[in-house]
Parts: structure tokens; sequence; C-alpha cells
């Protein structure tokens, strides 16, 4: 299972969850993709990374690093994607409270919808065809997904 979605939509907190409920173990990408000062991965390593990641049976990948990101990796492994679109707001608020963040991430977030979210639903188009898709719009969208009352 891939989430993805916006910086602050809660993601990784969806896949904790989802873990908890399945027993599949969360794979954070940001673990595996940023320094600890905040230096991302180069392009080549990073599909490798991934690679590697997604040859395990089972997991759950936590993470949409926006432009610096190659989805490709995980996408053709994926069963299900999970994509969260919640409002700008609410995103804004949660990563804010959360961590030290970079100037990039905060223009990411803030164009998150015009710029990049086309671009990763082409991106699940293309390498994930066969994956069941799932557009989460709020916080009660996600609890119905998973006391299974939503999609």
């Amino acid at each position: 299972m891939v989430v993805l979605g916006r910086g602050g939509a809660g993601k990784t907190t969806l896949s904790v969850r989802l873990s908890r409920v399945t027993g599949i173990p969360v794979l954070e990408l940001d673990a595996h993709f940023w320094s600890a000062d905040l230096v991302p991965l180069d392009w080549d390593r990073w599909v490798a990374v991934q690679g590697e990641l997604a040859a395990a049976d089972d997991w759950i990948m936590d993470g949409d690093l926006g432009p610096y990101d190659v989805l490709a990796p995980r996408l053709a492994r994926a069963d299900t994607v999970l994509l969260l679109d919640f409002a700008l707001l609410r995103c804004v608020w949660n990563a804010a409270r959360r961590s030290r963040e970079r100037a990039d991430f905060w223009w990411w977030v803030l164009t998150w919808r015009v710029r990049h979210r086309r671009r990763l639903l082409q991106e699940i188009r293309r390498h994930a065809p066969m994956a069941d898709v799932v557009v989460l719009r709020g916080p009660g969208a996600v609890a119905a997904y998973l006391d299974g009352t939503g999609r």
C-alpha cells in the first residue's frame, strides 16, 4: 500500500493506524530520503532504495516527497494507493505544529493541489493501473475508510 498526499495531511498517522489494524509494517519514506540535516538523496539512489524497500512482500509506504519524488518503483508494486487530498489550511496547521521544514516544503504544501496532485494521479494511472485507488478528502473520510464504511 502506498499513502500519498500533501505535507501535513496525516500520511504517517494514517499509515501507523493501518499498520496496527493489519499488522503490515510501515516504511516511512522521509526517514529513508532525507538526511539528518535535510539533504535529499540523489535521484538514482532514491530509485534504488525504493526498489529495495518494495521488494518485501508486505508494506505500507508512507510518503510523498513532492518535486523530489520518483513514484514508479513503489507504485509498480502497490495493490492499494491512498491519496489524502485534505484542505490547505488543515495541512499547514498540522505541518506547522510538528517540526522544522525547509522553504521548498512550504512551497510544495501551498501549491500541491494545483501543481502536484495532477502529476500524482497521472503517475498512479501509469504505474499502478491495477491498484485500488482511494482519494480521502478529510478526517471523516479517513475514519470511514478505517471502519470499513468508506471505500
